[in-house]
C-alpha cells in the first residue's frame, strides 16, 4: 500500500500552504523533514504535480527504514508506521484543498455536472462514504453515480482501486457498451446502466454525452400502481413499524420511480405512495424491489370509484398510473 497516496488521495496540494507549513522548495520539488520517536526522521517530498512521496530514516544507522511498510504489522514497526501516518495526516490537514473524489477526471466530471445541471453529489451511505450520487432535481431520480471500487468489479482478473461513473442509457446502451472504457454496470441493472472507468480513457466530452442521456431519462418520473391483498399480507401493520418494504417486482421499474399501493377488499383504495430505492434484486422466484414509504393516504381520498374517473378501472396487477391521476396523486 502506498501510504502517502492513501492519505493525500482526496485532495489537491495548495503549494502556498505547503511553503507556509515549512516545506522548502528545491528546483521543482518541495521538501520537508521531521524527527520522531527520538531515532527516526520522516523525509517528505512533493513534486510540482502534487504527488507525495516519503522515506523514514533511521538516524542511528543513517539508512532508510522500510519495515513499517509491510502489511499486517505488529509491535515496533507498527508503532513507527502509526507515527509516520500522523505526520502525513497533519501535513494533509494544513496544505490540502479537499475534493469529493480521488482522480482528476472524476472531479472534472462532477464539476461539469454541477455547472450544467446545478446538482452536487450526495453521499448517502456510512458503509460507502465516498459513493456520490447525482439526482435529477425535477424527478428526484438518480442519473449518475461516482463510486470508488476495486477494478475487479468491472474487469475480471485485474485489481487496484479505481473510480467509475454509472449512468443509465436504456435503449442507447448497445451503442456505447462496445467502447473502450465502458463496461456492464456495477451495482446497477446491466440492462439499463453502464460503468465508465474515470481514467481518461474516454474524454470528458464523450462521457458528458452519456451523462446527458442519463439525465434526460431521469427527467421523467415513472409512476406505477400495485395491488395488495390485506387478507394475505398486512401491509398496514408493517408500515407502522418501518418505512421500507421488499416487494415482488413484476414490471421494469427503476430507482426513483413512484409506486402506489392499492389495497383490495375491504379497502379498495390507494393507501400508500412509495419510492423505489432498489430494483432488480435477485430472488428465488425472479426479482424483487425495495420500496420506501413517502406518503400515506386516507381510505376516502382515492377509492376505486374515484380512480375510475381517471381511467384506472381496476388494479389486478402492477401497471402504470394514468398521467392525469399521477398529477393528482
Amino acid at each position: 500500500m502506498n501510504l502517502e497516496f492513501e492519505v493525500f488521495k482526496r485532495g489537491k496540494i495548495d503549494f502556498k500552504k505547503l511553503l507556509n507549513y515549512g516545506f522548502v522548495k528545491e528546483n521543482n520539488i518541495y521538501c520537508y523533514s521531521k524527527e520522531f520517536m527520538k531515532n527516526f526522521r520522516a523525509d517528505i517530498v512533493v513534486n510540482n504535480q502534487g504527488s507525495v512521496s516519503g522515506k523514514v530514516i533511521d538516524i542511528r544507522m543513517n539508512e532508510e527504514y522500510t519495515n513499517f511498510r509491510i502489511e499486517d504489522l505488529t509491535g515496533f514497526a507498527h508503532q513507527v508506521r502509526e507515527e509516520y501516518i500522523l505526520i502525513l495526516e497533519d501535513i494533509c490537514k494544513h496544505v490540502l484543498i479537499t475534493q469529493d473524489f480521488i482522480y482528476e477526471q472524476s472531479n472534472r466530471i462532477a464539476h461539469l455536472i454541477q455547472d450544467k445541471y446545478q446538482v452536487t453529489p450526495e453521499f448517502l451511505w456510512d458503509k460507502f462514504p465516498h459513493y456520490g450520487v447525482f439526482r435529477n432535481k425535477k424527478s428526484e431520480k438518480w442519473f449518475a453515480a461516482i463510486l470508488n471500487v476495486d477494478k475487479s468489479k468491472v474487469i475480471h482478473n485485474l485489481s487496484g482501486e479505481i473510480e467509475i461513473l454509472n449512468v443509465k442509457l436504456d435503449h442507447y446502451l448497445d451503442k456505447y457498451i462496445e467502447q473502450t472504457g465502458v463496461y456492464p454496470a456495477y451495482h446497477m441493472s446491466k440492462k439499463n446502466w453502464v460503468s465508465i472507468i474515470l481514467d481518461d480513457t474516454l474524454s470528458d466530452e464523450e462521457i458528458t454525452k452519456m451523462v446527458d442521456i442519463s439525465y434526460d431519462l431521469a427527467d421523467i418520473i415513472n409512476s406505477w400502481v400495485i395491488p395488495a391483498n390485506p387478507k394475505y399480507f398486512d401491509i398496514i401493520s408493517l408500515f407502522k413499524q418501518t418505512d421500507l418494504v421488499t416487494w415482488h417486482q413484476d414490471v421494469n421499474v427503476s430507482v426513483g420511480d413512484l409506486v402506489y399501493i392499492y389495497l383490495t377488499v375491504p379497502y379498495q383504495a390507494i393507501m400508500y405512495q412509495c419510492e423505489v430505492v432498489e430494483a432488480d434484486i435477485p430472488s428465488q422466484d425472479s426479482k424483487d424491489m425495495k420500496l420506501k414509504l413517502i406518503k400515506e393516504y386516507n381510505q376516502k381520498e382515492f377509492p376505486l370509484e374515484k380512480l375510475k374517473q381517471f381511467g384506472l378501472k381496476s388494479v389486478r396487477s402492477a401497471r402504470r398510473i394514468p398521467v392525469k391521476l399521477s398529477k393528482v396523486l
